[in-house]
């Protein structure tokens, strides 16, 4: 008995050798699904290759040296690519969705691939609903709803004048459909996210508007650019200043040089003229005597306080002889 177990199972394996490892493919309605064979596919004479559906259906068979036979189910969906024996299906639906198999047969049965195909319809819109809002001078608390064709999900944020905090952190189900619902924080927004694996859609809030909290920040803010005037205009002061003082140290300079320039009296130097030693006769020279008027007596009538006159006489000398 146990001889005849361990046989079928040594059977068993042999009958599939080759196999390979399941891969998982997920493909949105209406798209097309194309699955490839790995492994090379060389078909001898008696051999055939075949694309299974869920293990009883064959879509398409292909024969050594033959065209490809196709399921009439599959009739203008289904083709095989004669290169490298790849399954194409068109405009797939929730029924083609399972397990699909490659497989030679000869002598015995080779897979050569081997799929689980999941067909998904793309998920539905998501909306974003602030159902309250409390407020106060320091907090502001928001009650929000997530809400599909098929679910919806809450949460609860507080803020302050710094920052929102989501109460129990990101929230996340699973639909009914098998999608994922996601409501989340990220900068100062709330984030509803609504998808599968083929397919998402999303919906966001503003946080601050239905808070209004004055910001830290803000202030902060404000402050910096009041401190950014202030800097300015100093800056504008000094070079202000700057300017005018250089300004005034050239005009002063131009001023000076010009009082310079008007009280220098120009220098003539009367040149010195030399005797000339061959001449025969001397020039008669010009000799000038300074004779001072009499000074008046004191009984005179004439102001005392006149000046004296300076009269000047011209004296000619004779000549030199010759001895």
């Amino acid at each position: 008995m146990a001889f005849s177990v361990l046989l079928g199972a040594f059977c068993a394996l042999q009958l599939w050798e080759g196999s390979s490892a399941v891969t998982t493919v997920f493909v949105q309605k209406g798209n097309d699904l194309r699955l490839d064979v790995q492994e090379h596919v060389k078909l001898e004479e008696g051999d055939s290759f075949k694309w299974r559906f869920n293990n009883s259906i064959n879509v398409v068979r292909l024969f050594y040296n033959n065209n490809p036979i196709i399921n009439p189910t599959y009739k203008g969906r289904a083709d095989v690519s004669p290169q490298n024996h790849s399954l194409i299906l068109k405009n797939v639906q929730q029924s083609d969705s399972g397990d699909y198999t490659a497989v030679i047969s000869g002598d015995k049965e080779q897979r050569v691939a081997e799929y689980k195909v999941i067909i998904q319809d793309p998920v539905s819109p998501v909306d974003v609903t602030v159902k309250s809002v409390s407020t106060s001078t320091e907090s502001c608390n928001l009650t929000v709803s997530c809400t599909t064709q098929d679910s919806h999900i809450h949460s609860t944020l507080r803020c302050d004048n710094q920052s929102c905090k989501q109460e129990g952190g990101e929230r996340s189900e699973t639909t009914t459909s098998g999608s994922s619902l996601r409501i989340y924080l990220l900068n100062d927004s709330i984030i509803c996210n609504h998808s599968n694996q083929v397919s998402w859609t999303t919906d966001l809030r503003e946080i601050r508007p239905l808070c209004p909290i004055k910001s830290v920040t803000n202030g902060s803010t404000a402050t910096n650019v009041w401190i950014w005037i202030v800097v300015f205009c100093l800056l504008a002061l000094c070079v202000v200043a700057l300017v005018f003082g250089l300004y005034t140290a050239v005009r002063k300079n131009k001023r000076k040089h010009s009082e310079n320039t008007v009280n220098e009296i120009p220098q003539i130097t009367k040149p010195v003229e030399t005797p000339n030693q061959n001449t025969t006769e001397d020039t008669p020279t010009s000799v000038y005597a300074e004779v001072t008027p009499h000074t008046p007596s004191a009984g005179s009538t004439e102001t005392k306080n006149k000046e004296p006159d300076t009269i000047y006489a011209q004296v000619t000398k004779p000549p030199k002889t010759n001895n």
